[in-house]
C-alpha cells in the first residue's frame, strides 16, 4: 500500500461545541420622543350670549391671548385672557338690546385626546383636545342696560324692569369648558379652532332668571411652540451577529510506506470562507467606529488569500422608510463598505457589491440588525 487517506470533517455539532463563536456588538438607535414645551397663542372670533331673542342678535366680536405649558403629550396648563363684548336683550325689539365690555383671565387644564388614545406621533397632521378652567370676569360700561331699565320703569310702576341691573365695574367668578382642533403646519406652528362654553352667576346680563348666565365663544388662531414638541434621543441596543456557517473541509494526508522520497512542499489547503456583518444605525450609511474592525478582518483575509474575492450585500430594514429609499440605503451601505475594503489595499476587481433593499428576504428577525452590509469572502 502506497498511500493512506485520512478524511477530517468539521460538523455542525462541533461548531455548537465551540468551533464557531457568536459575537455581540452594540449599535446606536435613535427614537423620537415627546418634548415638554411652552407656547403662546393668539385667537380671534365671535361670541354669542344666551338670551331671549333670535340667534345672531346677540353676536359680538371676541379675542383671546394665551400662554401655556404642555407637561407631557396629554396634559397641559394654559393661562388665557379672553375679552371684548357681551350682549343681552329683553325682547326682539332693537330698542331693548344692550351691550357691555369685559375681560376674563382664565386658568385652563388641557387634555390632548388624540395622544391619549393613539399615542404621540410627531408627524400627525391634526389633534383633538378638551379643556376646562376657572377664572374671573371683569365687566364694565353697562350704561346701555341702565338706559333700557330707565325706559321700562314707567311701565313697571317705577320699579326696576331689569331686576339684576348693575353699573360701574363688576368682578365675578366664571367657569368654562370647551374643545379644540389643531392642525400642524410646521414644527413650531399650529393653526387651531376652539369652541368655549362660559358660565357665570345670574346677574351678568342684568336680568333675573334664577339660573346661570352663559356665553359661547368661537375662535380661530395661531399657536407657536418654543422648540417644537418632539426631540430625538439616542440609545444603545445589543445586536447579535449571526456567525458564519461552518465549512466542511476535506484534508488529505499522505504517508510514505515503502519508497523513501523527498517530502514535497506543503499542499495548499483552501481557507474557510469569512463572513462579517457591518451594522449601521437607522437611515445611516457611514461605518460606525465600533464596526471598523470587521472591515479590517475582511481586508486581512483577502491579503492572506490572494485568489479570494468578497461579495458585499447591502440591506435595509423594511419596517421603516419607503421601498425606494431602502433600496438606495442598501446600495450606499454596500458601496461604502466596498470602498473601505479597496482603501485597505484590495483591488477593486476582487470586490463585488449587491443591494437587496428591503426585499422579502431579510437576513435577521430583529429589524435593527437588517440595517447591514454582509461581507462574504471566499
Amino acid at each position: 500500500m502506497k498511500f493512506k487517506k485520512i478524511f477530517l470533517t468539521a460538523t455542525l455539532a462541533a461548531a455548537a461545541m465551540g468551533l464557531s463563536a457568536q459575537e455581540v456588538v452594540m449599535v446606536e438607535e435613535s427614537e423620537t420622543v415627546y418634548r415638554p414645551n411652552w407656547y403662546v397663542q393668539g385667537q380671534f372670533g365671535f361670541q354669542e350670549t344666551l338670551g331671549e331673542t333670535t340667534f345672531g342678535k346677540l353676536m359680538a366680536p371676541n379675542a383671546q391671548i394665551a400662554v401655556g405649558r404642555n407637561f407631557n403629550s396629554v396634559v397641559g396648563l394654559r393661562l388665557a385672557v379672553n375679552s371684548w363684548r357681551s350682549k343681552a336683550a329683553i325682547t326682539v325689539d332693537e330698542r331693548y338690546c344692550w351691550k357691555w365690555n369685559y375681560i376674563a383671565p382664565m386658568l385652563d387644564v388641557t387634555f390632548d385626546i388624540t395622544n391619549l388614545i393613539g399615542g404621540f406621533d410627531p408627524n400627525r397632521l391634526c389633534s383633538f383636545g378638551v379643556f376646562a378652567g376657572v377664572g374671573a370676569n371683569i365687566a364694565w360700561d353697562n350704561g346701555e342696560a341702565v338706559h333700557v331699565n330707565e325706559m321700562l320703569k314707567p311701565s313697571m310702576g317705577g320699579a326696576n324692569a331689569l331686576r339684576n341691573i348693575w353699573d360701574g365695574t363688576k368682578v365675578r367668578m366664571a367657569g368654562r369648558m370647551g374643545v379644540n382642533l389643531d392642525f400642524n403646519v410646521a414644527k413650531n406652528v399650529q393653526i387651531g379652532f376652539e369652541a368655549q362654553a362660559n358660565f357665570l352667576n345670574d346677574d351678568y346680563n342684568s336680568k333675573l332668571a334664577h339660573n346661570a348666565d352663559w356665553y359661547f365663544n368661537f375662535l380661530a388662531g395661531v399657536k407657536y411652540t418654543f422648540g417644537g414638541n418632539s426631540k430625538k434621543v439616542a440609545k444603545m441596543v445589543a445586536a447579535p451577529v449571526v456567525p458564519c456557517e461552518p465549512q466542511i473541509v476535506e484534508k488529505i494526508v499522505e504517508k510514505v510506506v515503502e519508497v523513501p522520497v523527498a517530502v514535497p512542499a506543503q499542499e495548499q489547503v483552501k481557507a474557510e470562507a469569512l463572513r462579517r456583518d457591518v451594522l449601521f444605525s437607522i437611515s445611516k450609511t457611514n461605518i460606525a467606529d465600533n464596526q471598523l474592525y470587521k472591515v479590517k478582518e475582511v481586508i486581512e483575509y483577502l491579503k492572506a488569500n490572494p485568489s479570494a474575492t468578497v461579495t458585499v450585500t447591502g440591506y435595509a430594514d423594511k419596517g421603516t422608510g419607503s421601498k425606494a429609499l431602502n433600496l438606495r440605503l442598501a446600495e450606499q451601505r454596500s458601496k461604502v463598505v466596498a470602498k473601505a475594503i479597496c482603501d485597505g489595499g484590495i483591488s477593486a476587481n476582487r470586490v463585488i457589491t449587491k443591494s437587496m433593499g428591503d426585499d422579502m428576504y431579510q437576513p435577521y428577525i430583529d429589524p435593527i440588525q437588517n440595517r447591514v452590509a454582509i461581507c462574504v469572502a471566499e
